[in-house]
């Protein structure tokens, strides 16, 4: 794909095909994401790539956590509730995802196992961890790095015909996922990415998020009427 209609079109995927994602594609998508710039070049990231059973013992005992009640543990520090205009953005595409897949408001089922399916990682046949090493658990400079190099990753792997989406509900239970894919304790657990072939007949996944236009999000400074 040309670069533009890589960006243009990308969406996030939340239904996928069970088939599987041969490793010499998911290589060539780490190793193009990779290329992102990081601060002074010091590349803090890790990617634990996961599928197979594994995969499955942590969805399985994730949501297990989930229902019995589990309190949040993710590492990486989650920050207030949206408030405001981020909230009302967040509402936004929750409201685009419901009327996709046609689960109205007072469906309480439908909307929990909705909930239920991000904790599952949507289902995909593979999911990516992002870590960074804990000697930089306090430099803002390495979770942005980090955000870089998913942003890079799930545009690379849309370039390659695979869907995506960068979620925290798959590691909202880190303790599970950091035992099962042993990852070790000098690393912090950021974010996970489920990623695999699109189910084209999955309405949500036909959802185009909104987006601001340039002139509400930018200021030109300097130039030239």
């Amino acid at each position: 794909m040309l670069f533009d209609s890589v960006i243009s079109t990308r969406r996030s995927i939340r239904g996928y095909r069970p088939d599987p994602v041969p490793l010499t594609v998911i290589r060539e998508i780490l190793t193009l994401a990779m290329r992102v710039p990081s601060s002074y070049n010091s590349q803090p990231y890790h990617f634990h790539v996961l599928t197979g059973d594994m995969l499955d013992r942590i969805r399985s005992e994730s949501v297990a956590s989930i229902v019995a009640g589990s309190p949040d543990a993710r590492e990486f520090r989650a920050g207030q509730p949206y408030a405001g205009v981020h909230r009302e953005r967040q509402i936004g595409v929750a409201k685009q995802l419901f009327a996709a897949m046609g689960i109205a408001r007072d469906d309480t089922a439908r909307r929990d196992d909705w909930v239920l399916r991000g904790f599952r990682q949507f289902d995909a046949p593979v999911c990516i961890i992002i870590t960074y090493d804990r000697q930089l658990h306090d430099n803002d400079d390495a979770a942005f790095d980090c955000g870089a190099v998913a942003t890079m990753l799930v545009h690379a792997a849309w370039s390659r015909g695979l869907g995506s989406v960068i979620n925290s509900q798959g590691i909202m239970q880190s303790p599970v996922v950091r035992r099962h894919a042993a990852i070790p304790d000098d690393q912090v657990i950021m974010k996970s990415i489920a990623l695999g072939w699109p189910d084209e007949a999955f309405a949500a996944n036909a959802v185009v998020s909104e987006r601001r236009t340039v002139d509400e999000a930018a200021s030109f400074i300097g130039f030239d009427d």
